[in-house]
């Protein structure tokens, strides 16, 4: 499927998830099943493009999305009272975490903006804390005529899918005096899905609209600002143990790939663990969830 067009059905499906949970004290069943098959559809055709860059980690995991979503539509037709509030939270989820994600990423603009905007803020704590002095250079677009500089490239900067290699654009960072490092910034160092995942998360629950925006101006700039610190770490490490080799993987491949990952998924385990003690909506939605995967224990019997 051409991504233009699975772009268009992703964004068809979470449109439809967010009516739904807005009419889900109404009757939205039948549009949140097309909402949830179409968003499934989506991440399924991404398999492919992590499948020719050798991640078979997001291969699966993309590949699982569309069964997965398809028992998730049979669900919302089958599923039990205190089920409904939690199927209708994941609706909402998917929907406003999921488009405000797909319209940063495929409209230019937005992309350049918040790669430019967190490349900037990382190399400005790079120089606060360590000394050295960074500055982001050029940013390149891998056009499907050539790789390009943001300047010279002559497509559309308001809606585009045309790119080729795993990201779109790309913020190389220099040194002050003109010198190159070897790192360039893309959408995927902004921490971008981790923000919108528990935007979209806290956003809809049933709380009082006080308690959600307390809790997101808790958890989203705590996020920014430990992404901040990675990425400059990451940059120092690189500069700093320049002949550092394990089995020829370099330090930053090293760091990034593996380190900065266990890290990050560990800050987000803790953050979800503090959502939950402030939250407790969004921990019951949760196991609301997971309980068709949970096994039934069976119940003693009892002698009388």
């Amino acid at each position: 499927m051409e991504s233009s067009t699975a772009t268009l059905i992703g964004a068809t499906g979470m449109l439809a998830l967010a009516i739904s949970w807005f009419l889900r004290k109404k009757q939205g069943v039948r549009l949140a099943q097309f909402g949830w098959i179409a968003v499934g559809m989506f991440f399924f055709n991404q398999s492919w493009t992590y499948f020719d860059h050798n991640d078979m980690v997001l291969t699966v995991m993309c590949a699982l999305t569309l069964p997965l979503c398809v028992g998730i539509a049979i669900w919302e037709q089958n599923c039990t009272e205190p089920q409904r509030e939690a199927l209708d939270w994941a609706r909402g989820t998917v929907a406003f975490a999921g488009g405000p994600y797909l319209l940063i990423a495929y409209v230019p603009y937005l992309s350049v903006l918040a790669i430019v905007f967190v490349a900037t803020q990382s190399a400005w704590f790079l120089g606060f804390a360590g000394g050295q002095n960074i500055e982001v250079g050029t940013t390149w677009v891998n056009a499907s005529g050539g790789r390009v500089s943001w300047e010279q490239w002559d497509g559309n900067r308001w809606f585009s899918t045309d790119f080729t290699g795993e990201y779109a654009f790309q913020s190389e960072l220099m040194l002050a005096d003109g010198g190159s490092i070897g790192i360039n910034f893309v959408l995927a160092c902004t921490a971008l899905q981790s923000m919108v995942l528990f935007i979209g998360a806290i956003s809809v629950l049933n709380l009082h609209w006080k308690q959600r925006v307390r809790a997101l101006l808790l958890i989203v700039p705590l996020i920014h600002l430990l992404n901040v610190f990675r990425n400059a770490g990451l940059i120092w490490m690189h500069m700093t143990y320049t002949q550092w080799d394990l089995w020829g993987i370099s330090v930053f491949e090293f760091g990034h790939t593996y380190i900065a990952r266990i890290v990050s998924l560990f800050a987000m385990f803790l953050m979800a663990l503090i959502m939950f003690e402030i939250l407790p909506s969004m921990h019951r939605n949760i196991l609301s969830l997971s309980e068709p995967f949970a096994r039934s224990k069976p119940q003693a019997k009892r002698d009388d």
